[in-house]
């Protein structure tokens, strides 16, 4: 269904929502089908029947169905409320950590100095995600929120105990671990400076100096200003079913000794640090091209991933390896033919192999994708995969075309 503008909660929202009348309007709204084809005569009926509250109870009926594929997980793993009947506002669902990346913080936290008894204190708590996977994972959390709005609905989903409004720069714990979530979105556009989080990623690692804590922050952060900051820990960076969810900073006394950096890719169980063996030649393209995952690839362990399964560096300064075997379970490239980049040999090439459809892999070489999969011209009836990417020096380096059948 198409999206408009989110809504604004008041605590009286939030309050009614709460109430056996709200639980009982909530449950006739979700009957409703909401779909763009029945969305008028949908939202004309919550009206007739239930006023100026219909908005309200429409969005949280959307953003219900929205929180079951992102937080579902969540649900049945310890005492509350499932996920299906949480409350949320837009912003704060958005932000919400997926509930596989929470449980992984979670179990870290478990497994680290403190054990399962370690207490830790959620300081920028909004809806209760993160409280909800430390609970689940035998952990005592707590947690705290300057939005009165977010902490009443935590307070509905995950139960009153252990809640209460605080400024996340001023912890109101003594001994517990940290854990914090900056908001990084205001009426749903991003912040992209670490100044304009809410707080600002440099006054909570002030606040927090001498305390152990771990910091969810946006994947695309700049690692060196994070050590500039003065964090002297570790820096985690987390995909989960091929997409890189976040980046977290973990203070030293929480960081694996000697790991400053390392990638978690979820899906796969598999994790990489720079203490690992970094031993990756650079080689001529084999039977197989693989793109390394995307917390990989941030984490700046391409070397190291390599190194771990046998795989080559076609060019040190790009991130696409090459191997005679595919690591288990990854998807990679079989290279059918290479050719210095040029659109009109690449167009006779696609056509001798009978290319219907074309993937288009790109690194160090200003190419749009889409606009050169639309000047290929395809007629054929195979799908193909063409990789792009530069090889050699910046001065003296060309570019390679590498066209190849995807593995799947």
């Amino acid at each position: 269904m198409r999206r408009s503008r989110a809504i604004r909660f008041s605590a009286n929202d939030v309050g009614y929502l709460r109430s056996e009348a709200g639980a009982a309007a909530l449950a006739a709204v979700a009957d409703l089908a909401l779909t763009d084809a029945t969305r008028i005569a949908d939202v004309a009926a919550a009206r007739a029947q239930f006023g100026d509250r219909a908005a309200v109870l429409v969005e949280t009926v959307l953003l219900r169905r929205r929180a079951v594929e992102k937080l579902g997980m969540l649900s049945g793993l310890g005492p509350g409320l499932t996920v299906s009947d949480w409350l949320f506002t837009d912003e704060a669902l958005q932000q919400a950590t997926a509930a596989p990346v929470a449980l992984h913080r979670a179990a870290r936290l478990a497994e680290g100095p403190g054990g399962p008894n370690v207490v830790v204190h959620d300081v920028t708590c909004s809806i209760g995600t993160e409280l909800a996977a430390l609970r689940a994972r035998g952990i005592t959390a707590v947690g705290s929120d300057l939005d009165p709005v977010r902490l009443a609905m935590a307070r509905h989903n995950v139960g009153p105990a252990g809640l209460c409004r605080a400024d996340a720069l001023h912890p109101v714990t003594r001994d517990a671990v940290l854990v914090a979530d900056p908001a990084r979105r205001v009426e749903g556009r991003r912040r992209l400076r670490t100044d304009d989080y809410q707080p600002g990623l440099a006054a909570l690692l002030d606040a927090y100096r001498g305390r152990d804590f771990a910091v969810k922050c946006a994947p695309g952060i700049d690692f060196d200003e994070v050590r500039r900051l003065g964090l002297d820990g570790e820096i985690e960076v987390t995909s989960y079913r091929g997409s890189v969810r976040e980046a977290c900073l973990w203070s030293a006394g929480l960081a694996q000794p000697g790991v400053t950096r390392r990638a978690n890719v979820l899906d796969r169980g598999e994790q990489l640090t720079d203490a690992d063996p970094d031993d990756c030649p650079v080689r001529p393209v084999g039977r197989w091209i693989v793109d390394p995952d995307g917390a990989v690839v941030r984490a700046g362990l391409v070397r190291h991933y390599g190194a771990r399964h046998g795989l080559w560096q076609l060019d040190p300064d790009i991130a696409y390896l090459s191997g005679d075997r595919l690591p288990a379970a990854v998807r990679g490239f079989e290279v059918l033919e290479q050719l210095v980049f040029d659109e009109r040999r690449l167009r006779q090439a696609l056509s001798a192999l009978d290319c219907a459809s074309l993937e288009v892999l790109v690194r160090g070489v200003r190419v749009d994708p889409d606009a050169l999969r639309k000047r290929m011209r395809l007629r054929g009836g195979r799908p193909l995969s063409v990789v792009i990417t530069r090889i050699g020096a910046r001065s003296c380096g060309h570019a390679m075309a590498f066209v190849c059948r995807p593995s799947r």
